[in-house]
């Protein structure tokens, strides 16, 4: 298993995380489109964010089942945090802010989530 370090674009917001990334997904909801995140799905245990959490801000909408986590200095949105359907702690991490990954290599699975 490998452990991958992220962070926003002006690094306030800085984490890691252990896994290995054989995929990710976009997603077509009217968050995630505008965003143009890649998300791979962790257990929420994989992932050590080490900016305390005053400094992150947080947003939800629809269900206000997922907190969309982002830097409100540079407004990045490296991870999300939310439950899966089995009801376990569900980390979605957008590889975007990942250091040192090709995405190229990454096999995207779209996902419509504006029809859910």
């Amino acid at each position: 298993m490998t452990t991958h370090h992220g962070s926003c674009h002006c690094g306030r917001i800085q984490f890691d995380v252990d896994g290995d990334i054989t995929a990710a997904v976009s997603c077509n909801c009217s968050i995630c489109q505008r965003k143009g995140s890649l998300l791979w799905f962790v257990p929420r245990s994989a992932l050590r964010v080490s900016t305390p959490e005053s400094d992150i801000a947080s947003y939800t909408f629809n269900k206000h089942v997922i907190q969309h986590r982002f830097c409100p200095t540079c407004g990045m949105h490296p991870y999300g945090e939310g439950t899966a359907p089995n009801g376990d702690a569900t980390a979605a991490i957008n590889i975007r802010c990942i250091e040192g990954i090709d995405l190229d290599k990454v096999p995207v699975h779209h996902f419509d989530g504006r029809s859910k």
